[in-house]
């Protein structure tokens, strides 16, 4: 089985915090969208400016973001990805959120592996397994 990953999932591992979801080598492999990247990477560089976290942890978890992702298929954000993340889905998602869902979609469809959906947001998570995806992390 083949694991999508959203933002939250590599965050709350790169972070450290509570919860999060183990056994990624458990997994044939890992997919995530590349919008992932600059998500997680937005959210540390957050934290460095308004929780004066130190330049060298944020560094750390930089390269622990660079390292999951290199370990993982990463998906551009492609005009198909973003038509599909605009057309109406089966629950209400925001615009990342729906990026996410719509390419782990895509990839269901054109990949010959199952695919479960990782991801530690409800929301995300809900639409996900309406749209037929096993869920991880909530």
């Amino acid at each position: 089985m083949i694991l999508y990953v959203d933002s939250s999932v590599i965050l709350r591992r790169v972070l450290g915090q509570k919860g999060a979801l183990t056994g990624l080598d458990e997994f044939e492999g890992v997919v995530a969208s590349a919008l992932a990247e600059v998500e997680c990477l937005r959210t540390l560089d957050r934290l460095r400016v308004l929780d004066r976290v130190d330049e060298r942890q944020v560094g750390a978890w930089r390269e622990g973001v660079f390292g999951l992702l290199r370990g993982a298929e990463v998906f551009d954000v492609t005009r198909v990805v973003l038509h599909r993340a605009a057309q109406p889905m089966a629950t209400t998602l925001g615009t990342l959120d729906a990026i996410h869902l719509s390419t782990a979609l895509l990839w269901r469809e054109t990949g010959s592996d199952e695919l479960a959906f990782g991801t530690h947001d409800r929301a995300l998570g809900a639409a996900a397994r309406a749209s037929g995806l096993a869920v991880l992390g909530i």
